[in-house]
């Protein structure tokens, strides 16, 4: 079974998930963040292919791939890396990027690759939903990989439904329509979309992403969905402390999660 799969069946609630970029602070780094954080007792990583024009992403993450990319990150290198260490971990590997390097490699051999160094799913946010029906999601689940598909507070009900029957896994539901970063807390307005989509009983489980900061916005995402998904936050506290094992005892105490 899927990993992703299997965290689901045997997790529904307070799932969390945390998203870095790979070849950040250093190239060589990937693989022991993955270990810290899998240790720190994580359910799930997303691990984030740096990209020149990352358009979804905020500062902060922005910044962490530009680096990234200075330091010579790229596919080849990250396919590698992971091949290395993939007897040692055993949580549920997302590769999160955008289109283009994925249409470079091929997204057969992309696929391929994905599947042999132990990655389960892909977050694209930049692939068009019919694409992602009539071209990649037929590829992607001859190699068992989940396709993770974005939800905003703008997705219309007809789209999250069809997002909803068409995919497998989990849905990454975005907290706001901007971009990634830190967020205090969660207003009415986001509270108010937390519920909505709650009560469209939707058949996959759900992760809330964008503005997971602190332990209130942890808690309002553990009670409105699966879980949650951590990034910029983590990405900051990397740049703070230079050291993958202390960025990850700071996250899991600011979180309360220590």
């Amino acid at each position: 079974m899927n990993k992703i799969n299997a965290l689901f069946q045997r997790k529904t609630r307070g799932i969390l998930s945390v998203y870095f970029t790979a070849g950040f602070p250093q190239l060589n780094d990937t693989v022991q963040i993955i270990k810290e954080l899998q240790e720190k007792g994580v359910d799930l990583i997303e691990v984030g292919m740096p990209f020149s024009d990352p358009m979804a992403d905020g500062p902060v993450i922005q910044k962490s791939s530009a680096s990234a990319l200075r330091n010579g990150m790229s596919l080849k290198i990250l396919f590698s890396q992971l091949e290395s260490a993939q007897n040692e971990i055993h949580i549920p590997l997302i590769w999160m990027g955008y289109l283009n390097p994925v249409m470079q490699y091929g997204f057969e051999n992309f696929c391929k690759d994905c599947q042999r160094t132990g990655i389960s799913g892909m977050i694209i946010p930049d692939l068009p939903f019919r694409d992602y029906l009539m071209e990649y999601k037929p590829v992607a689940d001859l190699y068992d990989l989940k396709m993770i598909l974005l939800i905003t507070p703008e997705t219309s009900e007809e789209r999250i439904r069809q997002i909803d029957t068409h995919t497998d896994g989990f849905i990454y539901m975005v907290s706001s329509a901007a971009i990634t970063g830190a967020q205090n807390t969660f207003d009415e307005t986001k509270q108010a979309y937390f519920r909505r989509i709650n009560h469209m009983n939707l058949r996959n489980p759900r992760l809330i992403g964008f503005g997971i900061s602190n332990k209130e916005t942890l808690a309002a995402a553990f009670e409105n969905a699966a879980g949650a998904i951590i990034g910029s936050q983590f990405i900051s506290l990397l740049v703070e402390t230079n050291s993958p094992e202390e960025a990850v005892k700071k996250l899991m105490e600011k979180m309360g999660m220590d």
